[in-house]
């Protein structure tokens, strides 16, 4: 039952088992698994249906590091769905090996709490509320190629990565949310601070849009799945005033920032016009999209030190109108309109494939006069899979005669305790919260891997005849590409992580709170390493994971508090 607006009161009166704080895709994952599960549930959610800037504003969090690190507006979204109005809908799972201790990587040595296996049972459940389909996750190649893949394993393009057919997972779930009368939806509604004994929270501070002042509702259990920033920045919040929670000043909370290292430092070009031909995206039987990945087998990554990354092959860079391409250059044109790129795909997304203004229009007008047929071929069929069609296309990959594209990667961000979320003593937000202060960091750890990963994959192609890669950058300075493509801030990951006791981590193997035992975290935050996936879909698994536990321990009809 969605309530726009509600009353501290109207609150106050609601008699439930579980309160979430969230209304993101994890957010409301839990909420409709709780409800399966049989549990009362609330979910607060700060936003309403629509952007309102002034409840945006709650995010205008401080950046210190700009240069690494994209402005708030760019990664979060203060509304219902939260960070799906800003997500491409990629789902792909973190691999056995992310699971491991890696000792050749700079903060990945232990095993973390759980295993891949521990996860594994909630993927297909996962994947159906997202609306990504079937847990198929490879495809073999056609014959002739697969059997020349398979002689050298190094590296496989067998692995998938899959598509929501809409990243706004609310639409999808809209009736239930609606209809459901023990499933109580409340927008307009932040959460700024709480009320805790020893081990327990007993009352959320709700700051209500119709009363534009907080007061204290008391809370059985509570998800906390309001984003990696803004989970973390509560919990920062709450440790200020109570020093010796979760580890106190020089623990876990807070650090070992990081999302992904991704980017092009080199052009792939094929020698098989069948591998470029596998690349381009394509549906299950179900009708859900998929595409291929290039990935380095576990004995590749242990042989070269790698961190785990994927490739893929992408369409040239489409600011550069030397392309000569019609379709292309209109996509350009299409993202590069300030009153409708944005309207197209997220912002930053969209500033990382058209760069920054001025732009040069002129040439990509004389490609869509000098290219007719192929312009108006793409465009219409773009625009009707993409915004037309049930299921939506994610993306588009042209192929072209010379078989040459960018080669995107996508790879591990590493933990490091000085990339990190504090507090900025100096700033607080319309309900009193601070406002989270971000100091991101990439090293020299992060980009010796990938360029190993490089160099690996260029072997591997050549043995087998497959292609070869062309870097755009001198051998002078090889990370530097690298560094002037590392950008990030959307997936927000490690700042509360799972840990194996409190001395390492904030939450335990349940997602649980050492410190608080009916606050659990449902966020990419409590992830203790990044892998080469996108972290939306392991977020879901492990909030699954957590919503179960609650259900088996009898904590959601309030019978005992879980432990872990």
């Amino acid at each position: 039952m969605l309530l726009d607006r509600p009353r501290l009161a109207e609150l106050q009166a609601l008699d439930v088992d579980l309160t979430i704080i969230g209304g993101g895709p994890v957010g409301l994952v839990s909420a409709l698994a709780a409800r399966a599960a049989g549990a009362r549930v609330l979910l607060l959610e700060s936003g309403r249906m629509d952007r309102d800037p002034a409840i945006q504003s709650q995010s205008d969090d401080t950046i210190d590091t700009p240069d690494t690190h994209h402005a708030g507006p760019l990664t979060t979204s203060r509304r219902l769905g939260g960070a799906g109005h800003l997500w491409g809908g990629r789902c792909v799972p973190f691999d056995p090996i992310d699971f491991r201790g890696r000792p050749w990587l700079a903060g990945c040595t232990e095993d973390w709490p759980v295993t891949a296996a521990d996860l594994a049972p909630y993927l297909a459940p996962a994947l159906d509320y997202l609306g990504a389909g079937e847990p198929l996750l490879e495809d073999p190649l056609p014959a002739p190629l697969n059997t020349r893949l398979d002689a050298d394993t190094a590296f496989t393009a067998h692995r998938l990565e899959r598509w929501t057919a809409d990243p706004r997972i609310e639409r999808r779930h809209m009736a239930q949310l609606r209809a459901d009368r023990d499933l109580y939806v409340a927008l307009g509604c932040s959460v700024c601070s709480a009320k805790h004994t020893k081990d327990r929270i007993t009352h959320l501070d709700v700051w209500t849009e119709a009363e534009g002042r907080a007061a204290a509702l008391p809370v059985g259990q509570v998800i906390l799945a309001a984003g990696g920033v803004a989970s973390t920045r509560f919990l920062l919040a709450l440790q200020a005033n109570h020093p010796a929670l979760f580890g106190g000043a020089q623990g876990p909370l807070g650090r070992f920032y990081m999302g992904h290292v991704n980017g092009q430092i080199a052009d792939i070009t094929f020698e098989d016009a069948a591998l470029q031909d596998a690349f381009c995206y394509y549906t299950d039987a179900a009708g859900s999209y998929i595409r291929r990945r290039i990935t380095p087998s576990e004995q590749t990554q242990q042989d070269h030190q790698l961190s785990n990354v994927a490739f893929w092959p992408v369409v040239p860079e489409i600011s550069d109108a030397r392309h000569r391409s019609g379709p292309l250059s209109a996509v350009f044109l299409g993202l590069s309109m300030p009153w409708l790129g944005p309207r197209l795909i997220a912002q930053a997304i969209r500033l990382k494939h058209i760069g920054p203004p001025p732009y040069r229009r002129l040439p990509h007008l004389r490609n869509l006069l000098t290219d007719p047929v192929g312009t108006l071929g793409f465009v219409p069929a773009f625009i009707w899979q993409r915004y037309g069609a049930r299921t939506r296309v994610p993306g588009f990959f042209l192929r072209n005669p010379a078989q040459r594209y960018g080669l995107e990667f996508h790879a591990e961000h590493l933990p490091n305790a000085t990339s990190r979320i504090t507090l900025d003593p100096t700033r607080r937000d319309r309900t009193g919260l601070p406002h989270a202060r971000v100091d991101f960091r990439f090293t020299q750890d992060d980009a010796a891997p990938i360029l190993r990963a490089h160099e690996a994959l260029e072997d591997w192609l050549k043995r087998r005849g497959l292609g070869r890669l062309s870097y755009r950058y001198g051998p002078e300075v090889p990370a530097r590409g690298i560094f002037e493509e590392a950008k990030h801030g959307n997936h927000q990951i490690g700042t509360a992580r799972m840990g194996h006791d409190a001395s390492d981590g904030v939450v335990d193997r349940w997602g649980t709170c050492f410190d608080l035992r009916n606050l659990h975290i449902a966020s990419t935050a409590v992830l203790p390493s990044s892998s080469q996936a996108n972290p939306t879909l392991a977020a879901v698994q492990l909030a699954l994971r957590t919503v179960a536990h609650l259900q088996q321990t009898g904590a959601l009809s309030g019978q005992e508090t879980p432990h872990g």
